[in-house]
């Protein structure tokens, strides 16, 4: 079936995305600038827009965000369950590698396994949500450390690499690959990560795990109205 597209629309979207960057407010010139658009065609669009509350123009000819957005991002924050988002990026994973998926949060001086999903695999590493974990050992403690306190050189590498992969770091007989997820403004939100039994885990296998992670994590982060930026891999690997 063939994607169906409202110009209008899409124009009208594009005015509002023009705030994205934290402007207060923006001029007509501004707004034509950055869309380029006509200014008769902005005019005209945002006439809709005043009339619904989603923008308003002051005396000075500024547009501003109106209450509208205010109120739909209210409800919106309500009804926010990240399970929702995670759960099924964790299933996908889960489903994709045959191995343990989980998502890290911090919380103080620990990591917190907030979900996880188990795979077929009868021979698997287990662990319950909720469980609290150390920060400075394994993949999910390092990427929850490089992107919030850490400092150094070792942790400008993990965020040079934009991932990391752990042989027996934390548990002797477990392997783990993490990578980062972000929100709203590229907020750091917690760590996606992969944790696999060593014996059937080598490097090539590893960074086929970080290659569905990073492509997973930029899913879920477009998702949560993030952008995604891993940065480069030409960093190697930090274990």
């Amino acid at each position: 079936m063939a994607e169906q597209r409202v110009e209008a629309v899409e124009r009208a979207l594009a005015l509002l995305d023009c705030f994205s960057d934290g402007s207060e407010s923006l001029s007509l010139a501004q707004l034509a600038e950055r869309t380029q658009m006509y200014r008769s065609t902005i005019l005209r669009l945002a006439g809709s827009l005043q009339r619904n509350g989603y923008l308003t123009r002051s005396a000075d000819g500024q547009f501003r965000l109106g209450a509208t957005l205010w109120r739909l991002g209210s409800q919106y924050e309500r009804s926010f369950k990240l399970a929702d988002y995670v759960r099924p990026v964790l299933a996908d994973i889960a489903e994709q590698v045959d191995e343990t998926a989980a998502y890290y949060i911090r919380e103080g001086e620990h990591r917190i396994c907030l979900y996880r999903h188990e795979p077929r695999q009868s021979l698997r590493h287990h662990q319950d949500e909720g469980a609290e974990l150390p920060l400075d050992r394994g993949a999910g403690g390092h990427i929850l450390t490089a992107y919030t306190t850490g400092t150094g050189e070792f942790y400008d590498k993990v965020r040079a690499a934009g991932f990391y992969i752990s042989m027996g770091e934390r548990n002797p007989q477990a392997a783990a690959v993490a990578v980062p997820v972000f929100g709203v403004h590229h907020q750091f939100m917690g760590a996606l990560g992969v944790i696999a039994a060593l014996s059937r885990t080598d490097e090539g296998r590893a960074e086929a795990i970080r290659d569905i992670l990073l492509d997973r994590a930029a899913a879920l982060s477009t998702a949560l109205s993030g952008t995604s930026n891993h940065g480069g891999t030409t960093v190697p690997a930090v274990r």
